[in-house]
């Protein structure tokens, strides 16, 4: 059986709690009025959950897969292989093994053999993915995580259970794709010219020691022409430079709502879990709505 863990989905997980909890309470109450609120609640939460769910799948399977090398700026998804930033190596804080991203879940064994939570560390470093036609800086943080991989690691009564995603781990991103650097860079020669001079003119010693060559204490036209084709030489200097340097990817968290995911399952896997997530919604939605109804009819409300 397949083993995964979806991190931050707090709507899918949470959902099921609120409603049983809601289910719970209107039969300890055991009034019209709390039965009629419970329903209520039902009602909204499987509708959100439903909604929820279903958009999220179709986003998944109606997104077209982009390359890094040539995708647009701005919500994308993308596929490829993971691996580390180059510099300090990610290791598990279990074994110490290298990873690109973990999540780490530790418990203790009570005397009643129950075993109670101690504490989570997850990692936030970002990673990078190869999809073949270019490099793109994974940033993990507010993302929700589907992964398979899980190991558990017993010492004595302490139970550690980590989730992780290793090199060259095949990986799916949703999010927003952003280039740093030169993606789009603003020339203006004559502005840029005129900017530099500004600042030289700004430093009267500076300008005179570069380019008062007679010595006299002031730059006659024949020297500031000189200064000019100097200015100019920079400038165009620098905008080689700028074109030269290498584009920089990055995949984060977009802004508002939509869907942040990191996985490292098929597309067309993650969809079919966000879609049984929305039928048991469904299912929440309609038999709440239908206990409504048949309350209603029996004359209870």
């Amino acid at each position: 059986m397949m083993l995964v863990r979806l991190k931050q989905d707090l709507a899918n997980l949470a959902l099921p709690a609120v409603q049983i909890g809601t289910v719970a309470a209107a039969l300890a109450i055991d009034e019209a009025w709390g039965t009629l609120a419970g329903l209520g609640m039902l009602m909204g939460t499987g509708l959100y959950g439903w909604l929820r769910s279903i958009r999220h799948a179709r986003l998944i399977l109606d997104t077209p897969t982009a390359r890094i090398a040539s995708a647009a700026q701005g919500y994308t998804e993308l596929r490829g292989r993971g691996s580390p930033l180059a510099g300090t190596p990610l290791l598990s804080p279990v074994n110490g093994l290298p990873l690109i991203w973990y999540r780490v879940v530790t418990q203790r064994k009570q005397r009643d053999g129950k075993w109670r939570h101690v504490g989570t560390v997850e990692s936030d470093a970002s990673f990078v993915l190869d999809d073949g036609s270019g490099l793109v800086a994974v940033d993990p943080e507010g993302a929700d995580m589907l992964v398979r991989r899980r190991d558990v690691f017993n010492e004595g009564d302490t139970r550690h259970t980590q989730w992780s995603l290793i090199a060259n781990d095949p990986i799916y991103v949703i999010g927003e794709f952003a280039t740093l650097g030169s993606i789009t860079p603003v020339f203006d020669t004559r502005a840029q010219i005129r900017d530099l001079l500004a600042d030289w003119k700004a430093d009267r010693k500076q300008l005179l020691e570069r380019f008062d060559l007679d010595g006299d204490g002031e730059i006659s036209l024949e020297e500031w022409e000189l200064a000019r084709a100097q200015a100019r030489r920079e400038v165009l200097k620098q905008r080689g430079e700028t074109l030269a340097t290498a584009e920089a990817h990055i995949v984060r968290k977009p802004s508002g709502r939509r869907l942040f995911l990191i996985s490292d399952l098929d597309p067309a896997l993650i969809a079919r879990r966000y879609r049984l997530w929305g039928l048991f919604h469904a299912v929440v939605f309609l038999g709440s709505g239908a206990a409504a109804a048949w309350f209603n009819q029996i004359g209870t409300f």
